[in-house]
């Protein structure tokens, strides 16, 4: 029990602290001896070629302390603490390699290391068929790729990748798009040009106009992040960027979600090598590969509505050259591929279906 001061009832804080170096102390047994516990599963999975990264294991776990949970800590403080806890656990039981498109200071890098912490090992690459081309080359372990906007729709680069790859999405996350102004000017009226992405400008385009930036020279760069190392040389320049890049960086934000749409996110796939095992809310990913006649997509799509299967997502794509096929469709829909209604609509369209991987539901 924390002990009050007799003067006045307040708390010593010099009590306190020791209280909470109390508390530290039983922490770092315990996270030691999770360790622990956690090679011997490590061990196991290396005898039975498991593998290491269990999303729908990880979900089941959260759920369960959010259900044990009395407070104060709050939903979003425990995934946030639980996830880096997984994350230094995994990179025990076998390191992580983790490619994504980069550079280093994007927001794919961000989304990256939210789910694979601090302790893993990070390759950023130029491209995304590079960051596919990573993991089947052995590279890496995961790819991390953002596969949609709701502002600016589909990455149609991810889409054509999936339909040559091997690779599964095992994950996904959604993660809010906040840009940042950055300087080293002091004043805006300093200010001679802007570096940053050219879909950045476009997003940010009712702060630039309220703030009279319109009139001066915009530079695009391939990458906010690169925008970001440009303005830390350029005491002239401005950037648009993540703040995760101004911080890389050492440049001062001045103004912070200076984005249009507040509602602005990304989402991101994780892929790799397996599968993963069924979590109870799953969403499966698909490319249907359709003739060209009509009422082809119809007579797809019924079968989905006749099984009572949810779609979330649909998207067209022109297909690749020389495939037979003039459009793809990405389809999202809920269910995992192991349900037994799922099974069926995947054996009624097995010329048609391109599976690209069942993974918890998160958006």
């Amino acid at each position: 029990m924390v002990r009050e001061r007799e003067e006045g009832g307040g708390m010593r804080l010099e009590e306190l602290r020791k209280e909470i170096d109390a508390i530290d102390d039983r922490l770092l047994e315990l996270l030691n001896e999770r360790i622990r516990v956690v090679q011997k599963v490590g061990e196991l999975k290396h005898k039975t070629g498991g593998a290491i990264y269990r999303p729908e294991r990880e979900k089941a776990i959260i759920e369960r302390l959010l259900r044990k949970n009395g407070g104060p800590l709050t939903e979003a403080a425990i995934e946030a603490i639980f996830l880096e806890i997984f994350a230094v656990a995994r990179n025990f039981e076998q390191p992580q390699r983790v490619a994504y498109l980069g550079p280093e200071g994007s927001f794919t890098h961000q989304a990256a290391e939210n789910r694979f912490g601090a302790m893993s090992e990070y390759i950023p690459l130029h491209s995304i068929p590079a960051v596919f081309k990573a993991v089947h080359a052995d590279r890496a372990r995961f790819a991390v790729v953002p596969i949609e906007n709701n502002t600016n729709g589909f990455v149609g680069e991810t889409l054509d990748e999936l339909a040559k790859t091997d690779l599964k999405i095992v994950a996904e996350l959604y993660m809010p798009i906040h840009h940042s102004f950055v300087t080293k000017a002091e004043h805006l009226q300093r200010i001679k040009r802007i570096y940053s992405k050219d879909i950045a400008f476009n997003q940010c385009r009712n702060f630039l106009l309220e703030h009279e930036l319109d009139t001066i020279e915009y530079i695009p760069v391939e990458s906010t992040a690169k925008a970001a190392r440009l303005a830390a040389e350029d005491h002239e320049s401005a950037a648009i960027c993540s703040h995760i890049a101004a911080k890389l960086y050492q440049v001062p934000v001045m103004f912070e979600n200076i984005e249009d749409n507040h509602r602005n996110q990304t989402r991101f796939i994780i892929l790799s090598d397996f599968e993963n095992a069924p979590s109870g809310a799953d969403k499966t990913s698909i490319l249907a590969k359709l003739s060209d006649r009509p009422g082809s997509l119809y007579e797809f799509l019924r079968s989905f509505h006749e099984a009572h299967v949810n779609l979330k997502k649909i998207e067209s794509r022109p297909a690749a050259e020389n495939t037979g096929f003039d459009y793809w469709f990405y389809i999202d829909f809920e269910g995992h591929r192991e349900e037994p209604h799922i099974q069926k609509l995947f054996e009624k369209h097995r010329d048609e279906i391109k599976y690209l991987g069942s993974y918890v539901q998160n958006g």
